[in-house]
């Protein structure tokens, strides 16, 4: 018998101060069986602090290799927006940033293992591609809070992420990385 998804309801209140978006999200997100709560949460941290007209989860989850966990579309479909999570490989960001305009990436992994994993193979515009590093302790606090039906504020400010959660308010650095070695 397949193991299904578990279904998490999140309704957030999202003020990214950094951005001037200010929003009321009610998000569905679907865990695949095989995926650890700390990629969900960075999963829900990237759609909220990517968070435009035209963003979407994909629809086949992690089992979608072909397609970015998160997406942003204009009107027309074309693809504006990759938006990856945790260690993608060089080939995958290669293929990101060939086929969308804009590539982001949200991890808790280190600049080192990041960078090693870039190197693998030539990346289309590794120079534009934006990384953001959360540290993972950050979503190991969370993950104790987060139930299948959890209310959250999300807040970014100054570069720093702010959520809280049943009153209490986890915050973490929102580091600016890049996947090219510094000469």
């Amino acid at each position: 018998m397949a193991l299904t998804a578990t279904v998490y309801h999140l309704p957030v209140s999202l003020s990214d101060v950094d951005r001037s978006v200010y929003e009321s999200l009610d998000l569905r997100l679907a865990r695949h069986p095989s995926e650890t709560m700390r990629y969900l949460l960075t999963r829900l941290v990237a759609y909220c602090l990517s968070y435009e007209d035209g963003i979407s989860f994909s629809k086949g989850g992690l089992s979608s290799t072909d397609e970015p966990p998160i997406s942003i579309r204009d009107a027309t479909g074309l693809l504006v927006a990759w938006i990856d999570v945790g260690l993608p490989s060089a080939d995958r960001l290669h293929k990101a940033a060939k086929a969308a305009q804009r590539v982001s990436l949200f991890t808790t992994v280190e600049e080192g293992q990041l960078q090693r994993q870039a190197r693998e193979r030539p990346i289309h515009k590794i120079e534009q591609i934006e990384v953001f590093r959360i540290a993972p302790s950050f979503f190991d606090e969370l993950e104790q809070k987060v139930s299948r039906h959890t209310k959250l504020d999300v807040l970014r400010s100054d570069g720093t992420l702010y959520v809280t959660v049943d009153g209490a308010t986890l915050e973490a650095p929102i580091e600016k990385l890049s996947l090219q070695a510094n000469p």
